[in-house]
């Protein structure tokens, strides 16, 4: 069984972030077993530390590239870095920044690929997970797709197809290892068309992107620059998928069938795969999973005032994510209201608490206790919740004693914030 790998030494990096267009300075560090890829926000009080995962791609509020979000603090356009991790078989690493976007460098993978191989790797003694795909896994939006299916190595099948004369069915499949890699896709650069692109500006986006560091198409070609494959938009997007799929924690084994994909897309699929992982590693993966008959062993709540179906995140103490899957069977709907089922918002604040309670109870030192309200602050609610939706119900502590509890909960739809709420709880025998 492969083992995990870390880096031999540190390494630091300086660039200008593509769509802040602020210079920032990177350095990554090697980070103990188990403690898989994490950003280190340098200047920020506190240096908060944001675990590189699908569950912080969820909390973060950035479109049109890969962010993540925790303890308070953002990082985005991470996929290129995600990507050479991913390739190099890179399982812990801290990366320190000084900023909240990586730097753009010239585009592709290519100078964060050069820089961690002259830091090279070393190995930790711990077994490596891969995720074995052992039967069909699809995700769909509109008219874009992805499946992984069954297979002995890591493959991916992408086809870009854009309303442009330039990015019509183009198409591109690889199988990726880190010579494929290093050869045939980290060179690929982002991109955007020219038409796009004073609109991406007036959204804030793109300030630090040139004509060295995106390819701009326009009606006749690439402007101010050449292609180094004339398929390398298609290329690009397979490094971004690849670094996107990272984010489930975990190399994955199996053939990746893609049809317009872009990041929304890709963190979808990998999700599915992070919750696969999760359930099959148990304790070992990204903390316990529990169902909802070992959630009723932790809390003395029952239906129909039970608001959790599952947990498939648990560090004990600290933090948690549960799962709520809203049907139209759930009781509350027959009131709130009649044509127009709207979750209310008492219980989605309930349902965070019963996960927060969750959290807290599963101590050892808790164990067998209540949690009541003593107050709920900060209250906010964004978006209706429908029948239809999978509320993800994050909450992580702000402090535990062994009276009382603080705890910051949010709940989110489809990775948009619709909840969020700060308790403070009494924990009681």
């Amino acid at each position: 069984m492969p083992k995990q790998q870390t880096i031999s030494r540190q390494i630091s990096l300086s660039g200008i972030g593509i769509h802040t267009g602020k210079n920032v300075n990177i350095t990554l560090k090697p980070a103990q077993p188990c403690s898989g890829v994490t950003f280190i926000r340098m200047d920020l009080p506190g240096n908060p530390r944001i675990p590189a995962n699908v569950q912080s791609f969820l909390a973060a509020k950035f479109t049109r590239r890969s962010s993540i979000a925790d303890n308070g603090a953002e990082v985005q356009t991470i996929e290129h870095l995600m990507s050479v991790l991913s390739s190099m078989g890179i399982d812990n690493i801290d990366i320190e920044i000084d900023g909240n976007e990586l730097p753009g460098l010239d585009g592709s993978a290519v100078k964060f690929l050069e820089a961690l191989e002259g830091a090279g790797t070393v190995e930790q003694g711990k077994d490596r997970y891969v995720h074995t795909v052992k039967e069909p896994i699809s995700v769909k939006e509109g008219n874009s797709s992805i499946t992984i299916l069954p297979a002995d190595d890591f493959k991916i099948s992408y086809t870009l197809d854009y309303n442009h004369p330039l990015l019509r069915s183009q198409s591109f499949e690889i199988s990726v290892n880190l010579e494929s890699f290093k050869s045939q896709i980290a060179p690929a650069r982002t991109f955007c068309l020219e038409s796009e692109a004073s609109e991406l500006r007036k959204q804030g986006l793109g300030l630090g992107a040139s004509y060295d560091n995106t390819l701009v198409v326009g009606e006749d070609g690439v402007i101010g620059n050449k292609l180094r494959f004339k398929d390398e938009f298609a290329r690009h997007k397979v490094l971004d998928l690849i670094g996107d799929l990272y984010l489930a924690a975990c190399p994955i084994r199996g053939h990746v069938v893609a049809f317009r994909s872009g990041h929304s897309l890709n963190l979808k699929l990998a999700q599915k795969v992070f919750e696969q992982k999760t359930k099959i590693q148990g304790a070992d993966a990204m903390g316990d999973v529990l169902d909802v008959s070992e959630i009723m062993k932790i809390i003395p709540h029952r239906e129909p005032f039970l608001f959790v179906d599952r947990i498939i995140h648990l560090e004990k103490g600290k933090r948690a994510v549960g799962i709520k899957n809203v049907t139209i069977n759930d009781y509350f709907f027959r009131g709130h209201f009649p044509g127009r089922p709207v979750m209310p918002g008492v219980i989605i604040v309930e349902a965070m608490a019963q996960v927060g309670g969750v959290m807290m109870l599963a101590s050892e030192e808790n164990k067998g206790k209540l949690a009541f309200f003593l107050s709920i602050d900060n209250v906010k609610f964004r978006k209706p919740v429908v029948p239809g939706d999978q509320l993800h119900l994050e909450v992580e502590a702000v402090k535990v004693k062994t009276k009382t509890g603080q705890v910051r909960g949010k709940a989110l739809v489809d990775g948009k914030v619709v909840a969020e709420a700060d308790f403070v709880c009494a924990l009681v025998e």
